[in-house]
């Protein structure tokens, strides 16, 4: 029997280089992707399958798609949207170019990948997708309002597809990390650097605490768990018989969870205000 096959974007490091580790020793046909040819080659001496993708790119996305499908055969069992990065910054200090970029990068270019597959799972009769969301896709927090937007869209154009695939055979499931270990936080450095003008923003004061955090060596944030940890989680939602709609990952996710469902919104926005 052959083995089943996914492919991941996002795998040059954290999240996606894990998983993609973690299913080739179980067994999967990983298809790693990433955004950088050094990223690929590295990947590659790891022993993976791995071809270069960017999501910001329709070009490139239907190019491994037809390269996976070449080497597959023309199937796919299964597909991890994890690429993504944090743009921080108050929402009024974000310009529309960070903004259009951020959606780019994590909603779009999922949609559109997915999108690209979905005949292919269609014809076979079955399929996994799954969506690397977060806590920050349910549960917003200040200074990371592009971020939480593409996440809070993501959990919307999910629940939407689960609808309308009902029957399909395709099953779509959320991964919802909180803090893990992996490059998120100096990605997003550089973004804040590039993108906000620090000193002339209203929020002048709380960005210097901001650029501490995020310039912080190793964990910035309690209850940080290793990228294996998302690793396990993923397992689950693609061997599920009935897979769960979402697979929330960390302490403070399973936490803020319930918090929104059982806490008056202004309570929870008192508890949110304090989250650094």
């Amino acid at each position: 029997m052959a083995a089943k096959s996914i492919l991941i974007t996002g795998c040059s490091s954290g999240i996606g280089l894990a998983v993609a580790q973690g299913l080739a020793a179980k067994g999967w046909r990983v298809f790693a992707s990433a955004r950088k040819a050094e990223d690929v080659s590295r990947l590659q001496q790891l022993g993976l399958e791995a071809l270069p993708l960017d999501v910001d790119d329709s070009a490139s996305i239907h190019a491994a798609v037809a390269e996976v499908l070449r080497r597959t055969g023309g199937t796919l069992d299964a597909l991890f949207n994890n690429a993504g990065y944090g743009q921080p910054g108050a929402a009024e200090d974000v310009p529309r170019h960070a903004m259009r970029a951020q959606f780019e990068t994590n909603l779009f270019g999922a949609w559109e990948l997915l999108n690209a597959v979905l005949p292919v799972m269609r014809r076979q009769g079955h399929g996994r997708v799954l969506f690397n969301s977060s806590v920050l896709g349910f549960a917003a927090m200040k200074y990371r309002g592009a971020y939480n937007a593409s996440k809070y869209a993501m959990e919307g154009l999910c629940d939407t597809l689960r609808l309308e695939l009902a029957g399909s055979g395709i099953h779509v499931s959320l991964i919802e990390p909180g803090p893990i270990e992996s490059r998120f936080r100096p990605n997003a450095l550089a973004r804040f650097l590039a993108n906000i003008d620090i000193a002339h923003s209203a929020h002048r004061a709380s960005y210097e605490k901001q650029l501490q955090r995020l310039k912080k060596e190793g964990h910035a944030a309690p209850f940080t768990l290793p990228a294996t940890a998302v690793l396990a989680k993923v397992e689950r939602a693609l061997l599920a018989a009935r897979p769960a709609a979402r697979y929330r990952v960390t302490f403070p996710t399973h936490l803020f969870w319930w918090l929104k469902r059982l806490l008056p919104t202004r309570w929870l926005d008192a508890v949110l205000a304090r989250v650094a």
